[in-house]
């Protein structure tokens, strides 16, 4: 079954989700990838206002390649996720609800998501031209002079995603080894 979640995304709908739930996301997701985030880190700490209302948000861990004639956008896969480790947990606190990429996280991010009730999906990498058909519009909101990597903003109908670390400490991650972990015995 999937869950269908729109955004922004509220207390409630992070709390209906566990790990392995699959999930359709319809509304804004927005873009953001390494230098993108050391700039919003910058801007909190220097306590001036983010580019964009962060509450209730999902950033997605993309930098699309340039749309053909006709197209929102180019390819839109995922990017690895712990790359950005480091600078989630202050993105959490100030609102940001939801991460989408691939890879695992930190137990830092996975410990912060519990704690600011937030949600990291995966996105299915090498899918990037499939992913990019669920996006209707994209435009650039911040940081143009990032390229590729520049915060945009994304519509998104019934983007396909699966949680991976819900607010309640479950990892897909972890309990797909433990699942399929087994001890070989040594001939002889």
């Amino acid at each position: 079954m999937v869950t269908r979640l729109t955004t922004p995304l509220t207390d409630d709908a992070v709390a209906g989700v566990k790990a392995g739930d699959e999930v359709a996301i319809t509304g804004i997701l927005y873009t953001a990838r390494d230098a993108a985030h050391n700039r919003m880190i910058e801007t909190l700490r220097s306590g001036e206002k983010l580019p964009f209302d962060i509450k209730g948000q999902i950033i997605y861990y993309v930098g699309p390649t340039p749309p053909r004639p006709g197209q929102a956008i180019g390819s839109a896969g995922p990017t690895t996720s712990a790359r950005m480790d480091p600078l989630t947990p202050p993105l959490l606190e100030a609102g940001l609800k939801g991460i989408i990429g691939k890879g695992g996280r930190s137990v830092a991010v996975r410990e912060a998501l519990q704690k600011y009730k937030a949600v990291y999906f995966a996105a299915v990498g090498g899918a990037g031209a499939l992913l990019a058909g669920h996006i209707g519009k994209a435009e650039i909101v911040a940081y143009e002079d990032l390229g590729t990597e520049a915060i945009r903003m994304l519509h998104v109908e019934e983007f396909p995603a699966v949680v991976v670390n819900d607010i309640y400490g479950n990892d897909l991650l972890e309990q797909g080894k433990a699942e399929w972990r087994r001890e070989v015995p040594l001939p002889g």
